[in-house]
C-alpha cells in the first residue's frame, strides 16, 4: 500500500473478515471476471460502500452503463473518499482506485466515460462495493463536470 490509512488490519484480519475472492480483489489488487458482479445491473437508488471498510464511496445516481462489464460511475461521493494511483502492471498505464480509509483495491477510473457530466469512469468490481438500497451519504461533493484527469 502507498500509505498510512485510517484502517489499518493485519493480514490475518482482512482473510477472516473477506470472502476469498474479496480477499483476491481488495488486498491482491485483482479483478473480477467481467459482467460476472452481482452489483452491474443494480439499478435502485443508494450508496455505494468499500465492502473492506464500510466508506461511503459512490451514490447510485453517479452509476452509468458503460458497456465494459464492471459498474462504472462517473464520480466518487467526495474527491477524499478515493485514493489515485498510477498504476504501470500488466504493461499498461491506469490510474488505480483505492479506498482512502483501508488501501483496499477497488479499480480503475478512465477519460472515456464519454457522455457522463466529468467524462470519467470508475470502473469497479462489484465485490469491492456494498450496495445500501435508498441510502443517502454523510455529505456529498456538488455534482462536478470536471475530470479526475484535470485536476
Amino acid at each position: 500500500m502507498s500509505k498510512n490509512y485510517p484502517i489499518q488490519n493485519d493480514d490475518e484480519t482482512w482473510r477472516e473478515k473477506l470472502t476469498d475472492e474479496q480477499y483476491r480483489v481488495l488486498r491482491q489488487s485483482g479483478t473480477e471476471a467481467p459482467g460476472t458482479g452481482e452489483l452491474l445491473h443494480e439499478e435502485r437508488d443508494g450508496l455505494y460502500r468499500c465492502a473492506g471498510c464500510n466508506n461511503e464511496l459512490f451514490v447510485a445516481g453517479t452509476k452509468f452503463d458503460s458497456g465494459c462489464g464492471w459498474p462504472s460511475f462517473y464520480q466518487a461521493v467526495r474527491p477524499e473518499a478515493v485514493e489515485l494511483i498510477d498504476d504501470h502492471s500488466h504493461n499498461m498505464v491506469r490510474t488505480e482506485v483505492r479506498c482512502a480509509n483501508c488501501g483496499s483495491h477497488l479499480g480503475h477510473v478512465f477519460p472515456d466515460g464519454f457522455g457522463t457530466p466529468t467524462g470519467d469512469r470508475y470502473c469497479m468490481n462489484s465485490v469491492a462495493l456494498s450496495f445500501e438500497a435508498d441510502a443517502a451519504p454523510t455529505e456529498q461533493a456538488p455534482p462536478s463536470n470536471t475530470s479526475v484527469f484535470d485536476q
